[in-house]
């Protein structure tokens, strides 16, 4: 019999995940509709996000008096007299909201009970108007246009005696944006690139220095890293996160011993400039760090989500030649104007896989028009199917490079999850780490050939997409996972009319029996803010969803 599964439990109801009950659906053959699948729906405070308040207090007003009808202006001494006594003063107080939105508050005092004018300029060229009387917080929001720091003027005028009190405030908006960079090898425990020379001790953290190393600026919000883990003697994880801040509970990457295992990070960057890379390992590890870009409180370029499209597939011929990439080649895919991702694209967002290798090896990703750089994307041995996330710069003539690092011939895969453009309104939010759900908890796991359907964007439209890891865990057979849009609403789901979605093609990552895999996902809502997470299997596993980042558009 075929059915939808309520499990549901206090520990994940705790943790803001709630499961909900479907409708049954026959099962087909063919496709494995109808076995058994989840719903969940995050909690809001999941999705909070850093907000950064701004200041200028009533004493910083400029007051102007009014002579009276018919009388000469006051001399200079007689008009600074009159000000200092004048009855009317503004504060202003903003708090950022959104990526580009934020939430003026304009304190007005007056000593009369006339009606007070408040004339907002926004500083990019918009205007707005309030009203209040005698004392008073009037409260407004704005959304700018695109990132960036702006001056507010608010000017309150006396609508009967004229006297005015003018404030500026200088607010910054608190989205980011994507800058390419590199690829750049920033960290090698092994050689003493970016930290001395030798393994980083269990339970402690590498020190990553973004801001100010190379071309890379001071103040940078947020960078992307390939972080890879080798030389393990022990089973651990890797969590990444800014200096000074707390180290979260959440894991980016997890290994086994004689594991070398890479996987893409974005991750904020302390007050200092520096990224903590932390060993929950019971031994010592090596670490290496690639950077592939960085954001800023600027307006540079903004992400694009799309659903998950296949660019490449060796196997097939698909955007190159058919045939394995042999040992140390290299070869050259187009990326802009195909499948919808624009000329003016400056990187793009991928999950590049490599399958069926004939030896051991890494692979590489990087811009056309350059030389391969030393850094890798994607490690594997012999035999092995592995995926990772990445997010690479495009070169001046719109393609991107990838290079087996293997003595031996692979194929490769690649699907295009997204893009950076200057033209995307979609800026990056990072969020404090957090874990929005994990099957181990209440032991229900996820089903073989079967999704869970994930209210993450619900309720949130300006939310294009989130920046998420995966792990899966405790696998039973061989298989792959896919991260893709569902067509069904909440809604639909909850009463009962949700049809069973198309499977994706696309995987996110891959595994063998018994392995744990972690991989980014940058993971778009669709147009219903309904995300799907498929186990492509016959196997049962289990599935760890956590929280890094949001797209926003506004």
């Amino acid at each position: 019999m075929s059915y939808r599964r309520l499990a549901a439990s206090a520990a994940v109801l705790a943790a803001g995940v709630s499961l909900i009950p479907g409708a049954a659906h026959a099962a087909d053959p063919s496709t494995g509709q109808g076995k058994a699948h989840k719903v969940a729906a995050p909690g809001a405070d999941q999705t909070a996000t850093k907000s950064t308040a701004f200041d200028s207090p009533a004493t910083r007003s400029a007051r102007t008096t009014a002579p009276a009808a018919g009388k000469a202006a006051a001399s200079p001494q007689a008009a600074a007299d009159a000000a200092t006594a004048a009855n009317v003063t503004v504060g202003l107080h903003a708090t950022t909201v959104t990526g580009k939105g934020l939430k003026l508050d304009t304190s007005v005092t007056s000593t009369t009970a006339n009606q007070l004018n408040i004339s907002i300029d926004w500083g990019d060229n918009q205007y707005g108007n309030e009203t209040a009387t005698g004392t008073k917080t009037v409260s407004t929001p704005h959304t700018y246009y695109r990132l960036g720091t702006y001056t507010i003027k608010v000017t309150v005028t006396d609508s009967v005696t004229q006297e005015s009190a003018t404030n500026e405030l200088v607010v910054t908006t608190e989205g980011s944006a994507y800058t390419p960079y590199g690829p750049k090898r920033l960290l090698d425990t092994r050689n003493g690139t970016g930290a001395p020379q030798k393994k980083v001790a269990p339970y402690s953290s590498a020190r990553v220095q973004i801001g100010g190393n190379g071309g890379i600026p001071a103040g940078v919000t947020a960078v992307v890293l390939n972080v890879t883990v080798t030389n393990a003697t022990s089973g651990g994880h890797i969590t990444a996160f800014a200096e000074g801040d707390v180290k979260p509970t959440t894991s980016n990457l997890n290994f086994t011993p004689g594991q070398t295992v890479p996987n893409l990070v974005i991750v904020p960057v302390g007050a200092n400039g520096y990224v903590d890379l932390y060993n929950g390992g019971w031994e010592s590890v090596d670490l290496i760090a690639d950077v592939t870009g960085y954001f800023t409180q600027s307006d540079t370029n903004g992400y694009t989500p799309m659903a998950p499209v296949r660019f490449v597939d060796t196997r097939t011929g698909l955007g190159t030649a058919k045939g394995q990439v042999p040992g140390y080649g290299t070869f050259s895919t187009q990326i802009t104007g195909v499948n919808g991702v624009p000329y003016t694209a400056k990187a793009v967002a991928l999950n590049v896989t490599v399958t069926n290798p004939k030896s051991d090896g890494h692979l590489t990703v990087y811009p056309s028009g350059q030389p391969a750089p030393t850094a890798s994307n994607v490690n594997f041995t012999t035999g092995q199917t592995i995926a990772n996330a990445v997010i690479v710069p495009v070169g001046p003539d719109g393609r991107i490079n990838i290079r087996n690092g293997g003595w031996y011939g692979a194929d490769v895969i690649v699907d295009v999850v997204g893009y950076y453009s200057p033209e995307s309104a979609n800026s990056y939010l990072p969020v404090q780490p957090a874990r929005l759900f994990d099957t181990r908890t209440d032991e229900s796991g996820l089903e073989g050939r079967s999704y869970i359907a994930h209210f993450l964007g619900s309720g949130y439209p300006h939310t294009k997409g989130f920046a998420l890891n995966t792990t899966v865990t405790n696998t039973r057979d061989a298989g792959f996972l896919s991260v893709s849009p569902d067509p069904y609403t909440k809604e639909e789901y909850q009463n009962g009319t949700a049809g069973w979605p198309a499977t994706p093609t696309s995987s996110t990552l891959n595994w063998t029996a018994g392995k744990t895999v972690p991989n980014l996902v940058q993971a778009s809502t669709g147009w219903t803010g309904v995300i799907d997470y498929w186990n492509q299997s016959d196997g049962d596993i289990d599935l760890i969803v956590d929280l890094f980042g949001v797209y926003t558009d506004n």
